[in-house]
């Protein structure tokens, strides 16, 4: 008896370890939902049943899910699912089902949905193992066989830039894309390839490549290039070939072309070099990106959200259900305080040399035109352009790509107002005082032969004060000067008018300088440069034309202001000056304008006002050099006014600043 109880007590016991290692659902669904969040596509395969094996390739279960959750930009995905706490005891003969809850974010934003997972019990060799039985519908809730998921991505509208006035000077509008429809093309074919080739500045290979595609059809529209929607002229000429059509479409837009290139910048498509760049910032390689210019630095501002849509389609490709949405949210508009009528004449002035140009409100700080010339258009870079003319642009003549405003220069006599004001601060010079200067050159002991040498005009005078050596721009005066307040002096006080600072600006240019080193040390004959604008010294045109604010405002060094709703009249430096220092070189720079002795006096300009000061600057390779080339300058503003301050620079000119001073008198002129 006892032995009989022995033996119920050990089958029992079988029983029981037999049950607890029977296989639980539990186990495989947990196994391919992990497989699911990690992307795993092959393991989840490899758990599904027989019969839902029959119905998708384990190659095409993978295609599938990776072409779908590649589509649409599926990240995070989360699945989570409720197991019951007690053990439970599963009939192998019937299906088990388990609840589940799916997340993720896509390019339309969060997709969730709960779903129910079916397993079964399959018999092998050994034991046997429960398995998951797949649908399409374990993608997303409503789908059935044969639906395919769409992707959309919404592009927003790229704010446009506008001048003070709302002229734009970049905006969205419309060019023509050219192209071919071969069942168009008739008999004089190779004439007709090699006429709208010229006309738009293609290969007739490239023409023959496109004609060439797999898809094209004797239908179809053959792209080929896009022309300026206001290029009638050329737009007549290729609607005079046979085979040629046009379809309008939208795209960026620069008015001004090259007048304000290197002020707006351009667009162009994204690269896969931009994705990597801006990677996590939402670009999609059907986006535009700002390359150079505000359409770079505004680029946050200007882009805008871009939207998205998924959603599910039947076999008719028609939408049946839409997963997520999301809208794009159009760019932000900016207007500047750029005139486009000011850029544009400045532009015009300065076609054909080579330099820069910029002009701003000396009583606001309000820039009004930013110039670089040579220029290009950058209506090309929109419409196409070819790798020859690409390279032409990086290596013609004054390398049109380069945008000089943002680069730095000597600033010649230019800068002889700024020695004055520290000379005058800082008790150095005497504005009434006479300085006898007996010859053309002047030497020191020491000086290895080196010699500061007056320009012809200044050589009349012996007996020369603060004025005489502004109106006539006398570099013996200033090199003495300097040298009389120091160089430490010098290079304390000239820090108070922004050198070696960037610029507070939208679109900074580079840090302007006095040395290149921290001191002047025993260098008299570079300190002696500088002081009419020579040695090391290095300004932008913007810094050079800020530099002179304080002459209108009584002192104060004004912030730059570039966005039409950015506060003006705010200080960038105070107390630079005194308001006397500031009236004595007002009133000295406006005779050199006006004082037929002056150097800025020709051409005339009747019936306005102006004061300034002319600059010549020599760029030599060292001091020994003899001749160098030459840079013109010439920095004025209107003294009724006060609203327009104009400085520019042209490179390699014969007759320094008098080739410069008619070009900036003729803005001025037409600025009325």
């Amino acid at each position: 008896m006892k032995q009989l109880k022995m033996l119920v007590f050990f089958l029992a016991f079988l029983g029981l370890v037999s049950c607890s290692e029977q296989p639980k659902p539990e186990e495989t669904l947990e196994s391919y939902m992990d497989a699911w969040e990690n992307e795993q596509y092959n393991e989840m395969y490899a758990l599904l049943s027989e019969r839902s094996k029959e119905t998708i390739s384990q190659e095409d279960f993978k295609d599938r899910y990776t072409t779908i959750y590649g589509g649409i930009n599926m990240d995070d995905l989360s699945v989570t699912y409720n197991l019951p706490e007690e053990e439970q005891e599963y009939d192998q003969e019937e299906k088990q089902t388990f609840d589940y809850n799916v997340s993720m974010d896509s390019l339309a934003g969060s997709i969730e949905f709960p779903h129910t997972a079916e397993l079964v019990f399959e018999e092998n060799e050994e034991d046997g193992q429960w398995k998951i039985e797949w649908s399409p519908s374990m993608i997303f809730a409503g789908m059935e066989e044969g639906d395919t998921i769409r992707a959309q991505t919404l592009s927003p509208e790229r704010g446009e830039i506008m001048d003070q006035s709302g002229k734009g000077l970049a905006v969205n509008g419309v060019v023509q894309e050219v192209g071919l429809v071969p069942e168009w093309i008739e008999d004089d074919e190779k004439e007709m390839k090699k006429k709208l080739a010229d006309i738009l500045d293609i290969s007739v290979d490239y023409i023959d490549q496109q004609l060439d595609q797999s898809w094209v059809q004797a239908s179809s529209f053959v792209p080929l290039a896009s022309v300026s929607d206001d290029a009638k002229k050329k737009i007549e000429k290729i609607k005079a070939l046979n085979g040629t059509k046009f379809q309008e479409k939208t795209a960026r837009v620069y008015p001004l072309g090259k007048a304000a290139a290197h002020l707006t910048g351009y667009v162009k498509d994204v690269t896969a070099q931009d994705l990597e760049d801006n990677e996590g910032q939402g670009y999609t390689a059907n986006d535009q990106i700002g390359k150079t210019g505000l359409e770079s630095v505004l680029e946050d501002e200007l882009r805008g959200t871009s939207g998205g849509r998924v959603s599910i389609l039947n076999e008719d490709d028609e939408e049946k259900e839409v997963l997520a949405e999301t809208a794009a949210v159009d760019g932000e508009d900016v207007k500047l305080t750029i005139r486009a009528d000011l850029q544009q004449s400045l532009y015009n002035e300065m076609k054909g040399d080579s330099g820069v140009a910029t002009a701003l409100n000396p009583s606001t700080g309000e820039v009004n035109a930013l110039v670089s010339s040579p220029a290009y258009d950058p209506n090309e870079f929109i419409l196409g352009m070819s790798n020859e003319r690409y390279t032409n642009l990086q290596e013609g003549d004054g390398r049109p790509l380069i945008n000089k405003f943002t680069k730095t220069y000597a600033p010649g006599s230019t800068f002889k107002p700024i020695t004055a004001a520290i000379g005058l601060e800082s008790g150095a010079i005497d504005p009434e005082a006479e300085m006898s200067i007996p010859e053309k050159t002047y030497t020191q002991d020491g000086w290895g032969g080196y010699s500061v040498t007056r320009v012809d005009s200044a050589n009349v005078e012996k007996q020369v004060n603060l004025r005489d050596a502004l109106l006539r721009s006398d570099n013996i005066y200033f090199a003495r000067s300097i040298l009389e307040i120091g160089g430490d002096t010098f290079l304390n006080e000239a820090s108070s008018y922004g050198f070696d600072e960037e610029i507070p600006f939208a679109y900074p240019p580079d840090p302007s300088q006095i040395l290149n080193d921290e001191s002047f040390g025993d260098h008299e004959v570079l300190l002696a440069d500088t002081g009419y604008g020579q040695g090391q010294v290095q300004m932008s045109a913007l810094h050079l034309a800020l530099s002179y604010t304080p002459f209108i405002t009584e002192g104060t060094l004004l912030k730059p202001t570039l966005r039409a709703d950015a506060e003006t009249g705010q200080a960038w430096h105070e107390n630079v000056m005194s308001a006397e220092t500031a009236s004595i070189i007002q009133d000295d720079l406006t005779a050199v304008v006006q004082n037929s002795a002056g150097s800025g006096y020709e051409p005339q300009l009747q019936g306005m006002d102006l004061a300034g000061k002319t600059g010549t600057a020599e760029l030599k390779q060292s001091l020994e050099d003899k001749n160098g080339q030459e840079n013109g300058w010439f920095t004025a503003w209107n003294t009724e006014s006060q609203d327009l301050l104009i400085s520019m620079m042209i490179e390699d000119v014969e007759g320094g600043s008098g080739y410069v001073v008619p070009k900036v008198k003729n803005v001025f002129d037409q600025s009325r």
